[in-house]
């Protein structure tokens, strides 16, 4: 995988557009300045775990005694498990706030952002290659700053798309995740049945 693609897989399983909205309902009760200070911190947060986890993943997996192949199958049923929830969206909330709470980590940065699958890819990216250490992070950079992008803008970007646009967009990167999702879950059984 090169950094194009990784950049494009981590931005999909961030869904900032499929964010975007539950985003909007958590602080739109603050005023706008408290507003734009409240999202970037939190992706700041998220950005940070990613970081931890991108860096430490290998010595996880080592830890742990899990090989490259298991990560990598594993993370494909979980990309695609969560674009199956992109493209049929369940109804109810996710936040778990109440009324008028500030998020502060949760569950804004972890688990919106800086969910498990993003954080088991970033594992799976280091422990492929740990030379390219710095190829994931400027895609992780670029998957991220594409993201503070969207959230920044998401009142225009919700006024443009509108909700039934928004939800297209979503159902579109879920199509995508799954796709990406299905060839990480191949490339796990291919690589596990040649170390045989």
């Amino acid at each position: 995988m090169d950094m194009l693609s990784a950049a494009v897989m981590l931005f999909l399983i961030m869904d900032p557009l499929g964010n975007m909205p539950v985003f909007l309902s958590m602080i739109k009760h603050l005023d706008p300045k408290r507003r734009r200070i409240v999202l970037l911190r939190e992706l700041v947060f998220a950005l940070s775990v990613m970081f931890a986890f991108l860096f430490a993943g290998e010595q996880i997996l080592g830890f742990l005694n899990l090989r490259q192949e298991a990560v990598s199958i594993a993370g494909g049923v979980i990309l695609f498990l969560i674009a199956l929830k992109m493209i049929f969206p369940q109804p109810g909330g996710v936040a778990g706030l109440a009324a008028g709470e500030e998020p502060f980590l949760v569950p804004m940065a972890i688990p919106m952002i800086a969910g498990p699958s993003v954080l088991a890819s970033l594992m799976l990216l280091a422990n492929q290659d740990s030379s390219r250490m710095l190829d994931w992070s400027l895609a992780l950079l670029i998957a991220w700053g594409i993201s503070v992008v969207i959230f920044l803008f998401s009142g225009v970007l919700l006024k443009l798309l509108g909700e039934k646009g928004l939800k297209a967009m979503e159902r579109l990167m879920g199509m995508l995740l799954i796709m990406l999702a299905v060839q990480m879950f191949l490339d796990g059984i291919a690589d596990y049945w040649q170390s045989l």
